[in-house]
């Protein structure tokens, strides 16, 4: 019998993904692993429980049990989008793959180590060209990034393009996207695409030629600094005083011309750093919105709310929580494939579990092994 593998039903507060679709399981299963899907698991993407068991899936639990209170003692794998809290029962040596949010401050990598299970982080796969196929942060981003215009777009009271009518001509809607990684360049893609007059700001000056090639303006201060902004991995990293107070000048001065600002801005492993001021925001016209896709790690603008919906001098900051989520069936259905390639390259040809080899992609998000914390960067946590 191949290895067992077992489909978790989320349970953290927003999430609506799954991480395995009828698809995936398909595939699983044509590779001879043995899978089962916890009853329910796939409600909230739009993936019933009849399509999971057509495609070969056995179906467990009763669909209201909490995934965290079952046993998952008899499997080889355990697949989830969020790390479960508390874990369910797992037999030492099982491994557990999803987003476990290593940098989250509470004791869950104890909690991997204590019980003796393998913990791959999906978050830490590293950004090079045979990963690309495992990418889970680019494929949700890339989801998120649109659908952060929808949910601008829905909350501000006018129109995206120019349009003439009999009546007079309708002024395009003014977007500027903080940030140009992967949701920010999609974000900018959409805006285009719906008719808005787009720009974008960025600390890397590696992103001013892929926002110009969407058809933005780049908003950047130009200095020595911004030619090393970027990690090996493809982030920005934390830039000096010096030049947060001349980007916060020159930012200032863009926002108050704007409608709609969506940010993305993100540091591995730090607080989002701060980029919209109150007085920024009270700059704008009122009906403005702001999108802060950054406001589960503090977010980029100092007056949003997680999962909230603030309102400021007539401006509305979105805060919501989990943006993939809003997105849950095509999003559920790139993290799959995500998951899918990863054991692709993990599992031998035959049909076994190779945890033990310095394969780099390995290396980057195995975090506990045989009860102890192994991930470099984390061992002192």
């Amino acid at each position: 019998m191949g290895l067992k593998i077992a489909v978790l039903k989320e349970t953290a507060a927003y999430e609506r993904r799954v991480a395995a679709t009828p698809e995936t399981v398909k595939k699983y299963i044509a590779k001879g692993f043995d899978v089962s899907v916890v009853r329910g698991a796939g409600a909230l993407s739009f993936y019933p429980d009849q399509d999971y068991a057509d495609a070969g899936a056995r179906m467990i639990g009763d669909g209201h049990q909490d995934s965290s209170s079952q046993d998952f003692s008899d499997y080889d794998i355990i697949l989830c989008v969020q790390s479960p809290t508390p874990l369910p029962r797992m037999k030492p040596g099982a491994s557990l793959i999803g987003l476990l949010a290593p940098f989250t401050p509470d004791p869950r990598l104890q909690h991997y180590k204590n019980a003796r299970i393998h913990a791959l982080s999906m978050e830490l796969i590293p950004r090079i060209t045979r990963a690309q196929a495992m990418d889970v942060l680019s494929s949700q981003s890339n989801l998120a990034g649109y659908r952060a215009v929808l949910e601008a777009g829905y909350a501000y009271a006018r129109s995206f393009p120019m349009m003439m009518t009999a009546a007079g001509t309708v002024a395009p809607a003014r977007v500027f996207v903080m940030g140009a990684g992967v949701a920010g360049l999609q974000a900018i893609a959409t805006a285009k695409r719906l008719g808005a007059i787009v720009s974008a700001t960025d600390v890397r000056p590696a992103a001013k030629e892929q926002v110009q090639s969407l058809g933005a303006s780049f908003v950047m201060v130009d200095s020595d600094e911004v030619r090393n902004a970027e990690t090996a991995g493809g982030y920005a990293k934390e830039m000096s005083q010096d030049f947060k107070d001349k980007q916060a000048r020159l930012i200032a001065e863009t926002i108050v011309k704007q409608n709609i600002v969506i940010t993305t801005a993100l540091i591995p492993g730090r607080a989002a750093p701060k980029l919209i001021t109150e007085a920024m925001v009270r700059s704008m016209k009122s009906g403005s919105v702001i999108v802060d896709m950054a406001v589960e790690q503090g977010g980029n603008c100092e007056l949003s709310k997680p999962g909230e919906i603030v309102e400021v001098d007539g401006v509305k900051i979105l805060g919501f929580c989990n943006i993939p989520s809003h997105i849950a069936s095509d999003a559920s259905a790139l993290y799959a494939r995500n998951l899918l390639n990863l054991l692709g390259i993990l599992v031998t040809q035959n049909g076994e579990l190779d945890l033990k080899s310095q394969d780099e992609i390995l290396r980057a998000i195995l975090l506990t092994a045989n009860g102890e914390i192994v991930h470099p960067q984390f061992q002192n946590f």
